[in-house]
């Protein structure tokens, strides 16, 4: 499945004028990265993945649509995703993007 690409745009207009902002085809979707950083992504299996800090990672999963990213069937602390349906709001969107974004600033930049 591709990624959704007005939900990509949606994530763009969000974050336009970012410093150190870039794009990059990952994971079968659209990764926004930070300073190198990936931050949000348009997923390929629909929805978004976030990056978050690991120490709230549980916590956001407990509390919210989100649930904890699984790569080859290992969850990967820090790592979320959010089902398309919850994210159709541009409020609830942003939240999830800003989250993302503001966990990506705090992280050194990659060369």
């Amino acid at each position: 499945m591709a990624y959704d690409e007005q939900l990509a745009s949606r994530i763009r207009a969000l974050i336009a004028g970012e410093p150190g902002l870039t794009e990059q085809k990952m994971f079968g979707g659209l990764a926004f990265l930070v300073n190198g950083n990936m931050s949000v992504a348009a997923s390929g299996q629909g929805g978004i993945m976030l990056r978050v800090d690991p120490d709230e990672s549980e916590a956001l999963a407990e509390s919210t649509s989100a649930v904890p990213f699984a790569m080859r069937g290992r969850e990967m602390r820090g790592w979320l995703r959010v089902d398309a349906h919850a994210v159709r709001d541009d409020a609830e969107l942003a939240r999830w993007v800003e989250l993302g974004v503001a966990f990506a600033r705090s992280l050194p930049a990659k060369r």
